[in-house]
């Protein structure tokens, strides 16, 4: 598996994976409450323009995806973290996602080494991530890797349904 940005010309493929992952979300149990407005196509091509959003790919498919952005995308200042930081000084992981059809490969455990991987060697001092509560998978995962919460919080993203979060953080 190679763990490297998304490429403009890649992008109709990760478009492609990210509703793959949505559909079966929501044929299944929905714990992120992802629509096909989120993660949308918008947010995706701006994402690959940044430089912020990576793939995780086995041959030539995407197996794997993740968001790695300096931006937290939210009140990140309400959490509870074990260090004052700026934004700047750490990472935030967005958009986290495996094939559906990859899953319980480790896809998704090898995706955080990297990110904290590559926090550590751009000299970064945290990672930290917002989890929709009950999202079991994803709390189980960043838990697993180390990740500490941080509280439940209202981020100010005035989304009806998720009126807060749960924070995480690993300190580097």
């Amino acid at each position: 598996m190679i763990f490297t940005p998304c490429k403009e010309e890649q992008m109709n493929q990760l478009d492609g994976f990210y509703r793959t992952v949505v559909g079966y979300l929501e044929a299944n149990v929905n714990y992120p409450k992802w629509t096909d407005d989120h993660p949308g196509t918008e947010s995706i091509a701006q994402a690959i323009a940044d430089g912020t959003q990576y793939i995780c790919m086995d041959g030539d498919r995407i197996v794997g995806a993740v968001r790695l952005s300096e931006n937290p995308e939210g009140f990140y200042e309400a959490g509870e973290w074990s260090k004052p930081l700026k934004e700047g000084e750490y990472l935030a992981i967005h958009a986290l996602a495996v094939h559906p059809g990859c899953a319980r490969r480790g896809i998704g455990s090898y995706l955080v080494k990297e990110c904290i991987g590559k926090a550590k060697h751009d000299g970064y001092q945290a990672i930290r991530l917002d989890v929709v509560p009950g999202n079991y998978p994803a709390a189980d995962l960043y838990q697993k890797m180390g990740f500490q919460y941080a509280g439940t919080k209202d981020l100010r993203r005035d989304i009806e349904e998720i009126p807060v979060f749960d924070l995480y953080e690993l300190n580097l």
